[in-house]
């Protein structure tokens, strides 16, 4: 009796997305992206890419890249992840169009290769496609407006809720650091304590941000547009939200695996 002879397992792509204070990873097989994981980015500052290393997967057929660390790291960690797994090492960069989605810069390659592909993976979370308001809470606070059609119309930059607290700490005499490690919660303006009023004025003041982009999106393309939150700092920012909205934590990554 012959027996059928078993297929090679699937070669694999690493998807990447290297940020400011976080390296998050996912396995793209076919078109399934498996679990987020992350490690902290100072883990992996000189020679200290071991954790990740260690956690490469087999059989990896290519690994790709969005960093927004500067070139020497980035290019650094490229030939540690070629040697360690021989597959093919590519960082992507934003480009004019890809994926469906046009790039609504000027100059697109100045367009964080993070935001793209956020921009990217939420034009591809419906079918058909929605208008989307696309925010990701990390170091910083980016605002982007994708269109239904694929229209990438721009966005915003500011620091998150976190950098506001520590950039004031940095500027002012008198306001202990303790402000910036408060856990209480609520959805006041008014605080009663300094260390309280940081908070609830960052957190605020994003919350605004993010409803008044919402709100110009609407007057400007005549329709509503989807809310959609990623980052590491989103949680802190939900109580402060009036509008419906959805949170989808590898929003990056399914970009990248669009662009990969």
């Amino acid at each position: 009796m012959s027996r059928t002879p078993k297929r090679p397992a699937a070669r694999r792509t690493l998807l990447l997305d290297v940020g400011n204070s976080r390296i998050k990873w996912a396995l793209l097989q076919g078109e399934r992206i498996g679990r987020q994981h992350a490690i902290a980015v100072r883990a992996h500052r000189g020679a200290t890419l071991a954790p990740l290393l260690r956690a490469l997967p087999p059989r990896l057929g290519a690994i790709r890249i969005v960093s927004v660390a500067r070139k020497e790291p980035t290019r650094r960690l490229t030939r540690a992840l070629r040697r360690a797994s021989g597959a093919d090492v590519k960082v992507l960069v934003t480009t004019a169009r890809a994926a469906g989605v046009r790039c609504g810069y000027r100059e697109p390659w100045r367009l964080g290769v993070d935001r793209w592909a956020a921009v990217v993976g939420a034009y591809h979370l419906d079918t058909p496609a929605r208008a989307q308001v696309v925010v990701d809470v990390g170091t910083a606070l980016t605002i982007d407006f994708v269109s239904r059609a694929g229209q990438h119309g721009g966005g915003v930059i500011v620091p998150s809720p976190g950098q506001m607290v520590a950039g004031l700490l940095r500027g002012t005499h008198g306001i202990r650091a303790r402000a910036a490690r408060s856990r209480r919660r609520g959805q006041t303006l008014f605080a009663r304590s300094t260390h309280e009023a940081l908070l609830q004025g960052s957190r605020h003041a994003a919350a605004a941000l993010i409803e008044r982009a919402c709100a110009q999106a609407a007057q400007r393309y005549g329709s509503a547009a989807v809310l959609t939150l990623t980052g590491g700092g989103v949680a802190e920012l939900l109580p402060w939200l009036t509008r419906p909205y959805r949170v989808v934590p590898d929003l990056v990554l399914r970009g990248l695996a669009r662009l990969a």
